[in-house]
């Protein structure tokens, strides 16, 4: 207890003592502090922790079903009755009804029962039968009759409601017949196509007969529409029996095999001088015969399956001279039998192939995979269907059993291969890295090779550092060993309030401002690199022949306020001589000099400009935690260099900068980090092109970049938007190695400078 020991007045009560409080009582309470603190610290850092795992969960579990492989679930099979062996089979989109192509006419069935619907085309054949079929899935498809006429069908599916269930009727769309040989010979093989300028049908009615009839339509202005018809007989150049035909929808190209293994491209893009181009050898070896040929999605690319089982994808390639040649693009696992049926999906780049010992294949264009191997429940393989939504499997064998199969597919068109690795797409002369995520239509083949964006990310990065890494880190050492501390109070907070900037105001500026001033100036900019260090350093001799007593009145470690006139004087120098160069040394325009003389092209929005603008983002960061590095080196180790006899600058560089090496080696890192993960400055000045060059005057593309640009437009599941989610986690794992590349090069550089 206190007691107050002043004096007091006669008479006047004495004062209550005032209680005072225990130490311990304080210790106790600060210890609680100190606990609740601690607690609440570590609380944060593990959700810290616990939120950035649960990131990773999620783009994990976003990632993954793009690896999954197809499956296939057998459905219970169906007994046709058929009164002779069929010649082709398609599906309705719910797969319900089947329609069969048969020597007797079209026939639709129950895919659940096999049970008859109805045979609405068997009354216009005639006497004729149906001897061969173009593909159905094409809309109007041809049936080739056996007195040399042809029939155009088209089969719809009307889909009602009754009592609250669907309900599916076939409506087969017949045409009027038309003649493909005079003499009213059987028809083998038909090829039909209808492009814009009017139908064309390619049909054989021998071992080497094929007979062309083209129908060019005229639509006037005025008037109806006038349809000429001709008909001619080709002689192709070929060895053995045509054995099969596959035209193309835009009526370009005719393919046709042979039973010697040879495959022939007439050029039909002049209908009246079809141009056949000389036999290729596409069997692996001899006496092994084309059984089948189809177009993919898009007609690029076709199929070619063989008597020995074997199946390959061949495209025709442009060569330099402007001519085409055949190139083998892949081949995937051969089959026990000859290949009797190919059908591609009408979604993506997908197809099956069946052999006639009932053995079915999944396959994949794009990534050159077999994805599936199925047996169908009887041998015997005759035809083989892939349904409108890409959803079911069909394969019907010669006794009329109908094998069909649940289809998930997944993601077909994703291996690490098309992700990291050159792939030869469509339309392209070679395989290349190539991201194109989205096309004008349906036909469109997507492109998603994450290579173009990881090169761009590191690109933007590395001219981002390059510009930035130099300025900052001598503006640290400058500030930290020779600004004057009242100078410095206000350098420092200004850099630092750099840092809170809004990287879409510095893109915003970047792209529409500074990119269009740097494209007028770019011998200038070169030039500063010379002329800027060339004029400090004749203004710093110029100060050192300065009298001693006028340096003085210029406070110690002042002196760079002097120097900003100067470097404003050989900016400005710069950018008028980099006009005199440009004029008599780059011809007027340095842009064409660049595109004569070194092949490069110049785009306003480029990697120059990025690193400008993110650089300027950088800089704040690695300025900041650098200075601060360099300034907690003991002040002792300073003093003894200088009490050595050692000047400023080689304290500075030979024991300030070796000491801070940890701490600046992570100011580094982390400007490294921000500028993989910039988005915003990368989206609005770099062009967005996914390219794949060094060029500083081209722009790229980077996988933040990309992520902001499709995500939004991606559907939610889908390829596009599981591979963004992709580009994402590599994001995440780039940082997360290059944190942990920073922290052990930090620690090692820490044990080897601390004992200084």
């Amino acid at each position: 207890m206190e007691i107050n020991t002043q004096a007091l007045a006669p008479g006047e009560p004495q004062p209550a003592a005032r209680p005072v409080e225990s130490p311990w009582k304080a210790s106790g309470y600060r210890l609680l502090l100190d606990r609740v603190s601690r607690r609440l610290v570590t609380l944060g850092g593990l959700l810290i922790i616990a939120s950035i795992l649960a990131i990773l969960f999620v783009i994990v579990a976003q990632v993954l079903p793009l690896f999954e492989r197809p499956v296939a679930t057998p459905l219970s099979g169906t007994q046709v009755a058929l009164d002779a062996p069929p010649i082709a089979v398609g599906v309705d989109e719910y797969r319900e009804i089947a329609f069969l192509v048969t020597p007797a006419g079209l026939q639709f069935v129950g895919i659940n029962d096999g049970k008859p619907l109805s045979s609405a085309l068997r009354p216009n054949l005639g006497a004729a039968k149906v001897t061969a079929v173009s593909p159905l899935a094409s809309g109007t498809f041809l049936l080739g009759l056996s007195d040399g006429r042809a029939l155009p069908v088209e089969v719809k599916f009307t889909v009602g409601d009754r009592d609250g269930r669907r309900t599916i009727a076939p409506e087969p769309i017949v045409g009027e017949a038309f003649s493909i040989d005079s003499a009213g010979r059987p028809i083998r093989h038909i090829a039909y196509a209808t492009p814009k300028a009017g139908p064309i049908t390619a049909a054989t009615v021998g071992p080497t007969t094929l007979i062309l009839v083209t129908v060019k339509e005229t639509k006037p202005l005025i008037g109806p529409a006038t349809k000429e018809e001709s008909r001619q007989t080709l002689a192709l150049p070929l060895e053995g029996e045509i054995s099969t035909l596959a035209l193309d929808n835009r009526g370009e190209d005719l393919f046709v095999g042979t039973s010697a293994g040879q495959l022939i491209r007439v050029d039909l893009r002049d209908p009246g001088t079809p141009k056949p181009t000389l036999p290729v050898q596409v069997g692996d070896r001899l006496g092994v015969g084309v059984t089948a040929l189809r177009f993919l999605l898009g007609d690029r690319s076709l199929v070619v399956g063989d008597s020995a089982g074997g199946v390959a994808v061949w495209r025709p390639v442009q060569m330099e001279g402007g001519n085409q040649r055949l190139e083998r693009i892949y081949t995937f696992e051969s089959h026990p039998g000859a290949v009797v049926g190919i059908e591609p999906s009408r979604r993506d780049k997908a197809f099956l192939t069946a052999d006639d010992s009932g053995l079915l294949r999944l396959h994949y264009g794009t990534s050159g995979k077999t994805l599936l191997t199925l047996k169908a429940d009887q041998p015997g393989g005759r035809a083989v269907a892939f349904s409108p939504k890409s959803d079911g499997l069909f394969l019907l064998d010669t006794g009329g059993r109908l094998s069909q199969w649940e289809l998930k597919i997944g993601h077909p068109e994703i291996t690490l291969e098309t992700l990291f690795g050159k792939v030869w797409y469509e339309g392209y002369p070679r395989p290349e890295y190539v991201w194109q995520s989205s096309g004008a239509t349906d036909d469109f083949e997507p492109k998603l090779s994450l290579v173009p964006l990881i090169y761009g990310t590191l690109k933007g990065t590395f001219y981002a550092l390059l510009i930035a890494v130099p300025i900052a880190i001598l503006a640290a050492l400058y500030a930290s060993q020779f600004m004057h501390p009242t100078l410095k109070g206000v350098v420092k907070p200004t850099v630092e309030i750099m840092a809170a900037l809004p990287s879409v105001v510095l893109g915003f500026l970047g792209g529409l401002w500074l990119a269009p001033h740097v494209e007028r100036v770019v011998p200038g900019l070169f030039l500063m690199v010379l002329i800027v260090p060339a004029i400090i350093l004749a203004a710093v001799f110029g100060w050192s022949r300065v009298p001693i007593g006028l340096r003085r009145h210029v406070m110690h470690g002042t002196e760079m306020s002097l120097l900003v006139p100067i470097v404003l004087l050989g900016a400005w120098l710069s950018f008028q001589l980099g006009g005199v160069v440009e004029h008599y040394l780059l011809s007027g325009d340095y842009r064409t000099w660049l595109h004569s003389a070194l092949g490069l092209t110049y785009d306003q929005r480029n990697s120059l400009v990025v690193g400008i603008a993110m650089g300027f983002a950088v800089i704040p960061i690695i300025f900041t935690i650098a200075e601060d590095s360099l300034s907690n080196v003991p002040p002792h180790l300073v003093a003894g260099s200088l009490a050595l006899g050692a000047t400023r600058w080689q304290t500075a560089l030979r024991v300030v900068l070796p000491t801070a090496s940890p701490g600046i080696f992570s100011a580094i890192m982390i400007g490294f980090g921000r500028a993989v993960g910039e988005t915003m400055i990368v989206l609005m000045a770099t062009g967005n092109t996914p390219i794949m060059n060094w060029n500083m005057f081209s722009g790229f593309r980077a996988l933040s970049a990309n992520i902001a640009v499709e995500l939004p437009e991606a559907p939610v599941g889908g390829t596009l938007f599981r591979v963004l989610f992709l580009a994402a986690l590599l994001l995440y794992v780039m940082t997360f190695i290059v944190n942990t590349a920073a922290e052990l090069v930090r620690l090692r550089l820490r044990r080897k400078y601390r004992y200084l």
